[in-house]
């Protein structure tokens, strides 16, 4: 095998799932079928630019698994999207989301365009008309297919699909539950922003509390103290650096597509943001020392690297010369194979993207039944909640004879509004999921990484539901 070698990425998650369909009971029919992406939407449409040149763009909807409904993933814009990338997320997501308890089959668009390379009023036009290509096809519905922001689209794209959506289908009821990731305003939930990034301060939160993996790793159980270098400072990369140092931990590197910063003393990822947004660059951060190489992050000693930008950047040429303890993948497909098989040898604890990144599909769900119910989270209960804990404290003063401070009082008769039960709802799956694959991994010694335990986890919930609808004897 070469140092590097070269594949496609739908190929990766290919070899991946075989490696651990090895360790399942499943007929190989089964397991092809769950392998197979059931539908692929390749479209072109023209769009008319501000200059008056007529531009030809290529988009794509994959559908990679119905055997849960909707399909459910992201919609990039970016000028690497090509069809390949979209089926080898699209199947990702089909595994994430049953991981995590999350009722959905895996679905991904892209559109092939550079967004920085275009107005905001062609941008709109190029998604209004996504969306209709997809209306035109069944490809998108409440029930049938939902997007949601994914790399180079947030809020603002979900909102033109959402309008989009609801004007070619007048009077449904519940179209806003065709995509998430939207505003606010027009259907989203509270605590989606920041999902991702949480999603995986949880995950690598609940393996850092095992005694036993600790100690093989060699380090003490709790996130305090520990070194944290986070490769990436957009949304997800943000939010996980921000969340590990409230959690106590030590960001002590950051680095960006065209810079990198480390400093022992800890980094304040939202200092170094600002800086970013005034200078173009993480470079030259005070007190921080620049990197030579972006890359040169990633080798860094370090007890958990977070990578949160692309794929591949961990790979058979570089895997060796890295020092972190746990990997945490918060990006999609950083580490590639023969990075993996590196991390067994060397006893590092690769945590894998298709669970720990999940959080943004599972704050995503609650956004979906938020729109399903047309009621906002904690609406019926929080002021009931708050009346009752307020009696309660009442009673406790009226039996010590003491007056409890303003502060702790505050404190306790705090009603849970919608931010609290989703951050309470991700930090549940995210506990669980990580629980199941280390239960599954810890069971069968004969897998290697958890990696493959997790993609075990992935084909025995879809194979039991093709089994339980009786498509497969």
């Amino acid at each position: 095998m070469s140092a590097n070698k070269e594949y496609s990425f739908f190929h990766s998650v290919e070899m991946s799932f075989d490696k651990a369909a090895k360790f399942t009971k499943w007929d190989l029919g089964i397991l092809e079928q769950i392998k197979a992406c059931n539908s692929v939407y390749q479209m072109r449409f023209p769009v008319k630019r501000d200059n008056g040149t007529i531009e030809v763009i290529e988009a794509y909807r994959v559908q990679h698994s119905q055997h849960k409904t909707p399909c459910k993933g992201g919609i990039r814009f970016s000028d690497e999207v090509n069809q390949d990338e979209v089926m080898a997320l699209a199947s990702l997501m089909t595994y994430k989301c049953a991981i995590v308890n999350v009722p959905f089959g895996g679905g991904k668009g892209g559109i092939k365009i550079n967004p920085h390379k275009y107005s905001v009023y062609e941008l709109e036009k190029i998604t209004r008309r996504y969306t209709s290509e997809l209306v035109k096809k069944n490809f998108i519905g409440p029930g049938i297919d939902v997007p949601a922001p994914d790399y180079g689209t947030g809020e603002k794209e979900m909102a033109w699909i959402v309008d989009t959506y609801a004007s070619l289908k007048p009077g449904e009821i519940d179209a806003a539950g065709c995509v998430t990731g939207k505003p606010i305003t027009q259907g989203g939930v509270r605590g989606r922003k920041e999902a991702t990034g949480l999603g995986v301060f949880y995950g690598i939160r609940e393996v850092c509390s095992m005694p036993d993996v600790m100690a093989k790793l060699g380090m003490p159980t709790g996130i305090e103290g520990k070194t944290v270098i986070v490769q990436g400072l957009g949304n997800v990369g943000y939010h996980s650096a921000k969340f590990f140092r409230e959690g106590g931990a030590k960001v002590v590197a950051i680095a960006e597509h065209n810079g990198a910063i480390y400093c022992a003393d800890g980094l304040n990822e939202d200092e170094v943001f600002q800086h970013k947004q005034k200078t173009g660059n993480v470079t030259n951060f005070p007190g921080a020392i620049n990197l030579e190489k972006t890359t040169d992050a990633l080798e860094l000693d370090c007890d958990i690297l977070i990578p949160a930008a692309l794929e591949n950047v961990i790979n058979g040429e570089n895997a060796s010369r890295i020092k972190a303890k746990i990997i945490g993948e918060a990006a999609n497909g950083p580490c590639t194979p023969e990075a993996d098989e590196i991390f067994v040898q060397k006893g590092i604890l690769c945590v894998p993207d298709m669970y720990l990144n999940a959080g943004g599909v599972t704050v995503s769900y609650f956004e979906w039944l938020k729109n399903l119910s047309h009621v906002r989270y904690g609406r019926m209960e929080k002021r009931f909640n708050e009346n009752m804990n307020m009696k309660i404290i009442d009673q406790i003063q009226g039996l010590t004879g003491k007056q409890m401070g303003e502060k702790e009082k505050a404190a306790i008769v705090h009603g849970a509004d919608e931010q609290d039960l989703v951050h309470s709802g991700l930090e549940e799956t995210m506990i669980s999921a990580t629980r199941e694959i280390m239960d599954i991994w810890k069971s069968n010694p004969a897998i290697p990484d958890m990696r493959t335990a997790a993609y075990v986890s992935a084909i025995n919930k879809v194979a039991t539901s093709y089994a339980e609808l009786g498509i497969f004897p």
